[in-house]
């Protein structure tokens, strides 16, 4: 297959962190290394990713020409030091797999909290953050979630097109939420995911996502 979607990894962290700070670039405070790390390990924290196998990073393309990604850059500068003391814990080389989407959630008591939905800019509408939402979805419903919330900007109708599409309601808002601009967050939240009801428009939603984009699942 072209693509899979599968649990996140150690290695995949420097990657979503370049993700997260192409789709989210005024956000703050962006995620670490070590943070990442750190939810990898939360008993109540889930990370997914898609991977495009067989695709070449654009850094890797740009070392003939001399430019050096950041990434590549913090690295050298980081062996010029004979510990870690500046940079933290050692960090794995930069995986080959491509990782253009990544989501995350808490699982807390019958409740999970979306934390991130991020899809590359080059694979934007392409069915990658359905495909995500979908997988986040199904995996909750496999941990016994009862219900799924999350946060989004008031100004990013699309997501929340996208969200209401799979039976996400608006709650409430909550004032001045991002820091960065202090713009509201539209609260939303699912009813029962393992209701029959929310379960039979959630299948049809799937089955219609593996019609269209079938590319992602061949």
């Amino acid at each position: 297959m072209d693509y899979i979607i599968r649990p996140m990894q150690d290695r995949d962290i420097p990657q979503a962190i370049e993700i997260d700070r192409e789709v989210f670039p005024t956000q703050w405070p962006h995620p670490t290394y070590a943070s990442l790390k750190h939810e990898l390990r939360n008993r109540l924290a889930r990370y997914i990713v898609v991977v495009k196998q067989n695709e070449t990073e654009p850094e890797a393309a740009e070392q003939n020409t001399g430019n050096k990604s950041l990434w590549e850059r913090l690295l050298q500068l980081k062996h010029l030091f004979d510990h870690d003391r500046f940079f933290g814990e050692e960090m794995p080389p930069h995986p080959k797999e491509y990782i253009i989407g990544i989501t995350g959630f808490w699982v807390m008591v019958n409740e999970a909290h979306i934390t991130t939905i991020a899809v590359r800019d080059a694979y934007r509408r392409q069915g990658i953050g359905e495909w995500l939402l979908v997988s986040l979805i199904d995996m909750a419903t496999q941990l016994k979630a009862r219900m799924i919330t999350l946060e989004v900007r008031v100004s990013n109708k699309e997501a929340q097109s996208l969200y209401k599409k799979y039976g996400f309601q608006k709650v409430g808002v909550r004032r001045g939420y991002y820091s960065d601009n202090g713009e509201d967050a539209v609260l939303m939240s699912t009813d029962t995911i393992t209701s029959a009801s929310f379960q039979s428009h959630f299948q049809q939603l799937k089955q219609g996502h593996r019609h269209r984009w079938g590319e992602l699942y061949s």
